[in-house]
């Protein structure tokens, strides 16, 4: 049986960091996922809002034109 994956610390942290920043702004935070395939978090947020998170705590929008 495999064993879950877990975030790393790197990833945690900016977690942490983006969703107080988004609650600051009063943005409501409707889901953090861990995608266990990919080790991305991923963060939907507000109306529009989608944060990725990789492996190495770097972060971008996923919605993004």
């Amino acid at each position: 049986m495999r064993r879950p994956l877990s975030p790393t610390s790197k990833q945690e942290a900016r977690c942490f960091i983006l969703c107080q920043n988004l609650t600051t702004l009063y943005r409501p935070i409707y889901l953090v996922r861990l995608n266990e395939r990919a080790g991305d978090i991923c963060i939907l947020a507000g109306e529009e809002i989608e944060i990725i998170i990789t492996r190495d705590g770097e972060w971008s929008f996923e919605n993004e034109a």
